[in-house]
Order: structure tokens, then sequence, then C-alpha cells
């Protein structure tokens, strides 16, 4: 009876103590990623174009398939992977059905590399290329968590379904605000290939690669994996710039993300107190064709509307992003001076422009990074002490003016004594 007590007693300890954490259970493995973990799921076209054989003398299905082996082997233990594929089911030719063929081939998280490379070595190319359909599915795949989140498509062609379009798509990728990036790998150097794979990346700040090459096709993905792995994660606060100074929203220290209209300017306020320096810069991301010729300008000014510093810059042709920014110290003060922090205004205004039949909703995507810190060194920026402003400039142009004139006629005078003389 004592032992049977005994037992009993055991056991109700080790209940305790599993309910209680003291003793952690074998699904938490020490080896598991954590929530926020990046993810990155690869998307590959498994159609039946992946048959040609030009990529090093095989086909590209079999460059994929290897590349896929090595990464799976390279991939960093913190990184949650998965893998889709599109056209890899439906062999036949009613669209309707081939324009649904996209499944989770594995699914995301900490990579058994056996059973992958066993589900990647089942692949033969097969149908369609629905990539809109396969971008959508991943996106769900890779929700959730606090970690940054990657898809890396790998295809040789372009949509081939057409609804939904790929790059509407990635605009409503972007337009969620969950800083999910789309990298693209194009087997082939066809031109229309290009234009829609540069169009998904560009509309959710990733990169388009032509691949030519086997090793190639490795070194690129294990390079987006590691990536994922490396980069911070940081979600900009959603803020909403206003049409005038007077109304805008004020900003601390941070980053933010706004969206701007085609030549449209926003405004934004910060606080800035004797001693600090303002720093802000802001990047618009071109999401959509645009027309050639565009530029950014982000200004600093006070209330009442005299500039005080700018950042401009400007560029032609395509473009992912263009980005500008500046900086504006403010001088320290003495101790019988006001030191009340002042209020500055921030401009962003942008000139891009679009062809007719470019939609204008929702605006540019707009990423603003702004830091107040303080200044320990006097600030080098002239505007700081009032050089330039009314008669202080005067000033100094009238004194500079008599000195140098004084100066021209003394040597005049001495050049006419000289040849006199001689």
């Amino acid at each position: 009876m004592i032992i049977k007590k005994r037992l009993a007693t055991g056991a109700l300890g080790l209940l305790a103590a599993l309910a209680c954490g003291l003793i952690s259970p074998p699904a938490a493995m020490a080896g598991e990623p954590a929530p926020d973990s990046p993810k990155v799921e690869l998307v590959l076209d498994v159609s039946g174009s992946m048959r040609a054989r030009d990529v090093d003398g095989d086909t590209r299905m079999a460059a994929a398939k290897q590349a896929f082996n090595e990464v799976l082997d390279a991939t960093p233990e913190e990184v949650r992977l998965g893998i889709r594929t599109l056209g890899a089911n439906y062999p036949g030719k009613d669209r309707k059905a081939g324009c649904q063929d996209s499944e989770r081939l594995y699914p995301v998280g900490q990579v058994d590399r056996t059973e992958a490379k066993a589900a990647v070595a089942t692949l033969r190319p097969t149908g369609w290329t629905p990539i809109g359909l396969a971008l959508r599915g991943a996106s769900k795949d890779l929700s959730g968590g606090e970690g940054t989140r990657r898809i890396v498509l790998i295809t040789d062609g372009e949509d081939s379904c057409g609804l939904p379009d790929p790059c509407d798509v990635a605009r409503e990728l972007a337009a969620q605000g969950t800083h999910l990036v789309v990298d693209t790998l194009g087997l082939t150097l066809d031109r229309k290939v290009r234009e829609q794979l540069s169009c998904i990346a560009e509309a959710t700040g990733g990169t388009y690669t032509a691949i030519q090459h086997r090793d190639q096709l490795s070194s690129r993905i294990k390079q987006l994996v590691r990536r994922s792995a490396d980069t911070p994660v940081e979600t900009p606060t959603p803020v909403r710039g206003a049409a005038q100074c007077a109304k805008a929203p004020y900003l601390g220290s941070g980053l933010y993300s706004d969206r701007e209209g085609f030549g449209e300017h926003r405004w934004y306020r910060m606080r800035v107190a004797p001693g600090q320096e303002l720093r802000a810069s802001a990047s618009v991301a071109v999401d959509r064709a645009v027309d050639p010729d565009y530029g950014v300008l982000v200004r600093a000014v006070t209330p009442g509307g005299r500039e005080l510093v700018r950042g401009s810059e400007a560029g032609s042709g395509r473009t992912d992003v263009i980005s500008s920014g500046l900086r504006y110290p403010v001088a320290d003060v003495d101790d019988d001076e006001d030191e009340t922090a002042r209020t500055v205004c921030v401009e962003l205004s942008q000139s891009f422009s679009a062809p007719a039949s470019v939609k204008r909703a929702p605006g540019l995507p707009v990423e603003l990074a702004v830091d107040v810190v303080d200044n320990d060194d006097p600030p080098a920026d002239v505007a700081a002490f009032g050089l330039g402003r009314g008669w202080v400039l005067l000033g100094v142009l009238t004194v500079g003016g008599l000195l140098v004139g004084l100066l021209w006629g003394w040597l005049a005078r001495w050049r006419v004594t000289v040849w006199r003389s001689n």
C-alpha cells in the first residue's frame, strides 16, 4: 500500500513538473527554429517546357533538382524552408484544370533534408504555368510569425493562365504591408519572360536574375536563402502624410511606411532640440510601369515655410527604387537661451508619371527612416548657424567684396608704377 502511494505521488509530481515547464516535452527540440525565424519558400516551375535541354547540356528540370539538393544541404538551421510547385500534376490541355495546378510539395518548417530531397526527386515536367496562383499559395504557406518572409520563384516561362496576373498579385502582396519579398530566377533569356519576372520582383522589393548555368542557379538560391537569415526584422509603422505642414503627423525616430500618388506632395513633422541632428531619408519603390525621367525630393522647412536644407535624386529609364535624404543639425544653446525643441517640417515629393493604362491606386510605396540623434560635435552644416539667412549673408558678401576690391586696386596701381619706372 505504501509503495502504491509513493508511485501515485511520484506520478502526480511528474505531471506537475511537466505542467510548470520544469521538464520540457519531447516536442520542444533544442534545434527547432524559433517562431520568429525567417521563412523561405522555393516555388519551382514543373511545366512541360522544363524538359528543354539547354542548361550545360542537361534539362532545365535536372539542373533545378541538383540545385535544390545543394540548397537543402546548405540551408541554415534557423531558416524554416518550404517548397511549392506549379504545373507538376496536370498533363492535359484543359486550361481551367491546368491553371489550378499548384501544390505545396514540402511544408514550411525545419528542414528534413532526406524527406525534402525525396519529394523533389519525384518531380517530372508536366503541365501549365500558373505563376499568379502559385504566388498566392506561397504567401499563405508563409503566413504567421514575426520573421522575414521570402519567395524564390524559379521558372523558364511567363504565366500561361492570364488570371490572376502575376504582377497584380505581386502588387497585392506588397500592398498588404507584410514585407514579403519575391525574388525571381529566369531559366531563359526570353524578353517577355524577363519583363514579367522583373515586374514581379520590383513590386515587392525583390530581385530578378537570368540563369544560364547550373552552378549559377545553385549559388543564387543559396545566396537568397542566406540573405533571409541575415536580414534583421524591423516592421515599419504605417503613417499617412498630410497635404500641408500644419496638419502633418509628428514622427519620432523610427521606420515608417506610406503610399504616395503620382506627383503628390506629403508632409511630416519632427521635433528637434538644440544640440540634436535630424536625419531623414525616403525611398519610393516603383511597383509598376512608369515613364522615364523621374525624381524624388526631400526637404526640411520651418513651420513658416523657410527652407532649411534639401536632398534630391533623379533618374531615367527603369528603376526598382529611388531614394534621397537630408541631415539638419541644430546648434546647441547657451545657458540663457531657449532650449525648447523646434518643429521641423519635412516634405516628400516625387515626379513619377505613368502611361494612361497603368493603375494609379494604390499609390507608390514609400518608406521613411527618421532619426534624431545628439550632435556631439559642432554642426558642420552652415545653415545651423544662420549663414544664408538674409542680412547675415548680405554682410558677408559685402565685406568679402570690399576686401577683394581693395586688393585688386592695390595690385593694379603697383603694376602701373612698375611699368612707368621701367
